[in-house]
């Protein structure tokens, strides 16, 4: 059974898309085990104790550095025993020792085709925003293990989305988790706990 930890700073849909997957019995031999915030006010905490599973804040506002943070975060993560840490929407940087002592069990869902619109800067609305600037046609997400760069480590799956004339960022960030992001988050999740992920 693979031990999963979540961690998420906002309203926690990719996480509900693997609470579903997981009711519904398209992701098997998996638990989660934890989901952490940095976010004391996020929704997905509370989808997290709906569903019976430990809901756990631990913000760098209660920390006089961002190294006791780090420090916390690490501790708190070490106490579940995780096989995997998925990063579904959580906006800080993982620190560097907890990748080397999970490396290649941290994966992240990354909301374009990398390598387009990929690394520092490029989060969120952003990512969309970037994408209609430019006038792309196709756009979708990815999700990859995590490494020491930025949306750099190897990649487990994409999933392509049709970028529409007169989108908005919100309409196309809407439609990228929708057709994308909540398909293929669940599916590598599945791939990882029965042993059938590989690496593009």
């Amino acid at each position: 059974m693979l031990r999963i930890g979540v961690f998420v700073s906002g309203g926690g849909t990719n996480l509900q898309a693997i609470l579903d997957a997981m009711d519904n019995g398209a992701i098997t031999n998996a638990s989660v085990e934890v989901v952490i915030s940095n976010n004391s006010n996020a929704y997905a905490l509370q989808r997290a104790k709906a569903h019976g599973i430990n809901a756990v804040c631990i913000s760098p506002r209660e920390f006089d550095n961002r190294e006791q943070f780090y420090q916390a975060l690490m501790e708190k993560t070490d106490e579940y025993r995780l096989d995997l840490i998925v990063l579904a929407g959580f906006l800080v940087a993982i620190p560097k020792a907890m990748i080397k002592k999970y490396q290649n069990r941290i994966i992240n869902v990354h909301p374009s085709l990398i390598p387009s619109f990929c690394g520092v800067g490029y989060y969120g609305l952003k990512v969309h925003e970037a994408a209609l600037e430019r006038g792309v046609k196709i756009t979708g997400a990815t999700v990859h293990y995590v490494d020491e760069g930025t949306d750099t480590g190897p990649i487990i799956l994409q999933k392509a989305v049709e970028v529409r004339k007169g989108d908005t960022p919100r309409e196309l960030q809407k439609r990228v988790m929708e057709e994308a992001e909540w398909i293929i988050l669940p599916k590598a999740i599945q791939m990882i706990a029965n042993g059938q992920e590989e690496i593009i």
